[in-house]
């Protein structure tokens, strides 16, 4: 395990790096962080995205300046527009004050938009035109506005595929993409495993420990919610355990679940493990999705989208 010096130790959990794919993704960051050039971060939901996305902050020149970050998931198309840039007083109903938009409360410094894929297609157009350094206004304002931030960007779609079918504009891909960081799954960096779940331990203020069995289960579990499900199950194994030893029977059940079948599927690869493990879950919580994605440590959305890549499979049910 490599814990990165106190100069670095900037959000915790990240300053620990165990995994080759993690140690180079971080040196990668360092170089790209003290350029200008704008930044695309893909991964999985839950893979520590915006924690790479605030390292490019932390390593650059504007680390001293403001950092903004939003989810363009989070926000309705209707109000997408005024938190990015604002809006006057009166400028709609409602409005009854100024406010600066996030462009304007991270001038000088770094503006996150997480989950870009999510943008309507009228703000990739209005995005753009920022991007490409054309002054706006505040919604009902008079002023113009020239931004000089840095955007990161993040998300878990194939933006790529999304420009080949339309739902997202080449030109606003290419802008925002100048260069790419892919943060790996949380099952490629196998090193990393441990050292985290004893970082979230440790956060816990409890005198708790994990068994040699228990830390084997989580060694050997493939976290199809990255790191947000290990912290999860880290924070519910410490609140079950009754002693000061974490064993197995204390882990969520998905983690003793899809272990057992480990053993006993050799031949399973991680997709195939994964789906069972999704299975059984919506089957102990009545096929309850919303449940089922809290138990499972992901976003119901990204549970959604993977029972619809399952359907046509003649093997998927909740029983299997």
């Amino acid at each position: 395990m490599t814990i990165m010096p106190e100069s670095r130790n900037f959000l915790g959990l990240q300053a620990i790096i165990a995994s080759t794919p993690m140690k180079e993704l971080m040196q990668l960051v360092e170089r790209v962080a003290v350029t200008s050039a704008s930044v695309l971060i893909l991964g999985e939901s839950g893979s520590g995205k915006e924690l790479i996305a605030r390292a490019v902050h932390y390593f650059s020149m504007r680390s001293s300046k403001p950092w903004v970050d939003v989810s363009c998931a989070a926000l309705p198309e209707q109000l997408i527009e005024s938190e990015l840039f604002g809006y006057e007083k009166g400028a709609f109903s409602g409005a009854e004050s100024s406010k600066p938009g996030l462009f304007e409360l991270a001038h000088h410094g770094t503006l996150f938009l997480d989950e870009i894929g999510e943008l309507e297609p009228k703000m990739q157009v209005k995005l753009l035109r920022v991007l490409d350094g054309v002054p706006y206004y505040r919604l009902g304002g008079v002023r113009k506005i020239t931004a000089d931030v840095r955007v990161v960007a993040a998300t878990n779609q194939d933006l790529e595929g999304a420009v080949g079918t339309g739902r997202f504009r080449s030109d606003l891909y290419h802008r925002l993409s100048q260069i790419t960081l892919n943060v790996p799954p949380l099952r490629e960096r196998a090193e990393d495993i441990l050292p985290l779940a004893e970082f979230f331990l440790a956060q816990q203020n409890m005198p708790r420990r994990f068994s040699t069995e228990a830390a084997a289960k989580l060694q050997r579990y493939t976290w199809p919610g990255n790191i947000r499900e290990l912290r999860n199950s880290v924070i519910k194994a410490c609140i079950m355990a009754r002693g000061d030893v974490i064993g197995p029977d204390d882990l969520p059940f998905q983690i003793r679940a899809i272990v057992g079948e480990e053993r006993d599927s050799g031949t399973l690869d991680l997709g195939d493990m994964e789906k069972r493990m999704i299975y059984k879950v919506l089957a102990q919580t009545g096929g309850h999705h919303q449940k089922a994605a809290e138990l499972l440590g992901i976003s119901r959305r990204t549970l959604s989208r993977k029972l619809k890549a399952y359907e046509g499979d003649t093997e998927g049910s909740y029983a299997s």
